[in-house]
């Protein structure tokens, strides 16, 4: 599994309903993308659930990098740059998947916290621990999915979570989910993933 994020920050004057009716209307081509676990349609929007900023950022769990490269290099992701120019787009690589307790459901808000691994502590603990707060997650109520990634070239591990309700008990960034395209997600390894 292969986690994927891109954030595309917008003024805060920005009419954030062009990113509603963009993730509304192109999400359902993402529906049966081939090596798609999943991708979230996210948007935040500044002075709403804590947000500084508009934003709209996609998440995506890739079960293949062939799927993952068929996108970059593709039609709908040319399309994103051309409407807003190329975006940094990060890249982590999984470490646990987990359906949650709402699995089914549809997602109406998603949470994602982002941290550094300190070099103090062994990676395997800290590699244990993501992975326990993913079963964690995943097992609290209205939780449809969570996921733990980790970018080591900057020691950066995110913790990933898309929620049924509008209270997310997870601590991090919350989005507005504004599409689910989950083609393959029952094609996504579950647990540890090594």
């Amino acid at each position: 599994m292969h986690a994927m994020q891109y954030e595309l920050t917008l003024p805060a004057d920005y009419d954030m309903d062009i990113i509603r009716i963009r993730g509304t209307g192109k999400g359902p081509l993402m529906d049966d993308y081939p090596g798609l676990g999943l991708k979230a349609f996210l948007m935040r929007e500044r002075g709403v659930d804590g947000s500084p900023v508009n934003q709209y950022a996609p998440f995506y769990l890739w079960n293949s990098p062939e799927g993952m490269n068929s996108f970059l290099w593709g039609p709908g992701f040319q399309g994103l740059v051309d409407d807003f120019g190329r975006p940094v787009v990060q890249h982590w690589t999984g470490l646990a998947y987990e359906p949650g307790s709402a699995a089914g459901s549809a997602a109406r808000y998603a949470v994602r916290r982002r941290q550094h691994l300190p070099d103090t502590e062994p990676l395997s603990g800290l590699i244990d621990e993501a992975v326990r707060e993913t079963e964690r997650l995943a097992g609290l109520d209205g939780a449809v999915c969570a996921a733990a990634a980790v970018d080591p070239r900057h020691w950066e591990l995110v913790h990933f979570s898309l929620w049924e309700h509008d209270t997310p008990k997870a601590l991090g960034d919350v989005f507005q989910v504004l599409h689910l395209s989950a083609p393959e997600l029952d094609r996504l390894p579950r647990g540890r993933l090594w």
